[in-house]
């Protein structure tokens, strides 16, 4: 199995742990993700001493609003990196009203753009701002992986760009009908599972801190809500993340 989200740079248990427990609970692959500059040095040296770990490299939206959004030199140097799959996470979010509406997308569209100049998969953050994540992603032609797809109101205009959904531990909540419902509708080769940890940990672990070696509870609840063996869905959003994010 494969993690297409981890924050490993903002556990409390160290890297090289995360990852001893992730193997042993068949999860081989892992794509730390860098919020901000500092995070993405942090998530591409472990991916640099780590098998199986890859970088997503971004400015996440609520960093729109200060300094660290002028940093997209020093983002583009580190995207250059042979493990760096993908840029992300950037995108908007609306709910927690930490950077200006338009901050955030100026950053989120520069993002965009660096993205289709490198040909890389770009992770979308999104949270209350459908019509205009959707407006920016139109234009787009480069993979989208939409990261802890929470958005029923934009799963149409993904299935028909293509776009990859990805379902985090939150798919499992008793108050997430919407989301199963969601998960349900995805084609099987654009579905991907994820942690987004140390956040968000699966229903049968919640209230623990979140991590890699978890990721196998959302699969099967995903696998439960669609009707189909965990351990072949297990391997179907294996091939769709080495597809999305061009992994060797």
């Amino acid at each position: 199995m494969i993690d297409t989200h981890a924050h490993l740079d903002g556990c409390e248990s160290g890297p090289e742990e995360l990852l001893a427990r992730a193997r042993e609970a068949g999860v081989d692959r892992v794509i730390a993700v860098g919020s901000g500059i500092d995070s993405c040095r942090a998530s591409l040296a472990i991916a640099e001493s780590e098998r199986g770990v890859f970088a997503a490299l971004g400015i996440h939206p609520h960093q729109a609003g200060g300094e660290e959004a002028e940093r997209l030199t020093e983002l583009a140097e580190l995207l250059r990196h042979e493990r760096a799959v993908a840029v992300g996470e950037t995108g908007l979010d609306f709910y927690r009203q930490w950077a200006p509406h338009d901050r955030q997308r100026r950053l989120f569209a520069a993002q965009l753009e660096l993205a289709r100049e490198l040909g890389k998969p770009v992770v979308v953050h999104n949270r209350d701002a459908d019509s205009e994540t959707a407006e920016l992603l139109a234009g787009f032609e480069e993979t989208v992986i939409l990261h802890c797809f929470s958005s029923p109101a934009l799963l149409e205009p993904a299935l028909a760009r293509g776009h990859y959904v990805s379902f985090a531990g939150n798919v499992m909540y008793p108050k997430a009908s919407d989301l199963r419902d969601a998960a349900i509708q995805v084609p099987v080769d654009r579905l991907l599972a994820e942690t987004d940890c140390p956040y968000l940990a699966p229903q049968p672990v919640r209230g623990r801190e979140n991590e890699p070696s978890f990721v196998g509870h959302t699969v099967a609840m995903l696998a439960e809500a669609r009707g189909e063996r965990p351990a072949g869905l297990g391997e179907q959003i294996d091939r769709n993340a080495s597809a999305a994010f061009n992994l060797p």
